[in-house]
């Protein structure tokens, strides 16, 4: 009985940190320098192109997880012995694509603007925002600590 136990909470504890690997950070968390080390440097550039885009392939990984412990119950109440282990196993991972799936779908009509700008250094960046007022194509922006701001 509590073998059966610790392996549901393995296989769910397994399940859970790697969908929370899966899940997509978000694109304006910080600047990053040619080496791919964090900078906080202040970059100066212009707002080339503002686009609207749908979030849909962006999921925090909740619903995959809540999918997973739930398919891992049900998938516990079927069968005895090592049936049942497969089957809770079964169940968690079917819980998980689902859940993800749901909350993928649930995510659909989201929509964020992604503010792409050429930094006067050549390079470009892409931002992801809810809104953005007023900012235009051709604004002079500044980068600092990964946020833009008007220059």
């Amino acid at each position: 009985m509590i073998s059966r136990h610790f392996a549901v909470v393995c296989s769910l504890s397994t399940l859970a940190a790697v969908s929370a690997c899966s899940s997509n950070a978000p694109r304006n968390d910080a600047v990053f320098d040619p080496a791919g080390r964090s900078s906080s440097a202040v970059t100066y550039g212009s707002v080339s192109s503002i686009d609207l885009v749908p979030v849909s392939s962006r999921t925090s990984g909740g619903g995959a997880i809540l999918g997973a412990v739930i398919g891992g119950v049900l998938g516990s109440q079927v069968g005895s012995g090592s049936g049942r282990d497969a089957a809770t196993v079964v169940g968690a991972v079917g819980g998980a694509v689902a859940g993800n799936q749901i909350e993928r779908r649930r995510k659909s009509d989201d929509e964020v603007y992604r503010v792409s700008v050429r930094l006067d250094n050549g390079r470009s960046a892409q931002f992801d925002y809810q809104r953005i007022d007023d900012l235009r194509v051709g604004d002079r922006v500044k980068v600092q600590d990964g946020q833009l701001h008007r220059a």
